[in-house]
């Protein structure tokens, strides 16, 4: 059987595998395929599925996007894209509304650098399926809710929501 370009694919799998300390047969039941399949995978026999790679990659504890893109199946920039995002749905520590808030001044800041984000890339628009943006409010992150997506960084976001047509806090109309 000939190898197929799945890039090295393979060889980081049995790297990966190798570093964790695992058998072939180990990997496999851990990622629930068979033995004979991953051995496949690992020498360039076989290109799995999406699907395979992220139980793969949950066996090895290792992020899915770094095999998709050693797969050829993500884009390096969309995989650091899709990373970030990731992270901040992520994290505990703040609310869905800010987690929102902050994809949408990511968003902007990317924009601003010239990339285009997956949603541009693919057509979608910023708005759930209710019509309202991300936060459920109607307005994008340098609207009236205190957060400015270019601001300059001496300017500290208000502590209170302020209202249309309101000067920000500390300034005089």
């Amino acid at each position: 059987m000939a190898s197929l370009n799945v890039g090295n694919l393979g060889e980081y799998l049995r790297e990966q595998r190798r570093t964790a300390q695992l058998s072939l047969r180990q990997l496999a039941d851990a990622a629930g395929v068979s033995n004979p399949y991953l051995s496949q995978i690992e020498r360039g026999l076989r290109k799995p599925s999406a699907e395979v790679l992220q139980q793969v990659a949950k066996a090895l504890r290792i992020s899915a996007e770094t095999l998709y893109v050693r797969a050829g199946i993500l884009d390096e920039k969309e995989r650091d894209e899709l990373e970030t995002r990731t992270v901040i749905l992520a994290d505990p520590s703040i609310n869905e509304r800010q987690k929102q808030v902050l994809l949408q001044i990511y968003e902007s800041f990317r924009k601003e650098n010239g990339f285009v984000t997956s949603a541009d890339a693919d057509g979608t628009d910023h708005a759930d399926s209710t019509g309202q943006d991300a936060d459920g409010t109607g307005q994008d992150a340098s609207g009236d809710d205190g957060v400015r997506a270019g601001g300059s960084d001496d300017v500290a976001p208000p502590t209170r929501k302020q209202s249309a047509g309101e000067p920000p806090q500390g300034e005089k109309s």
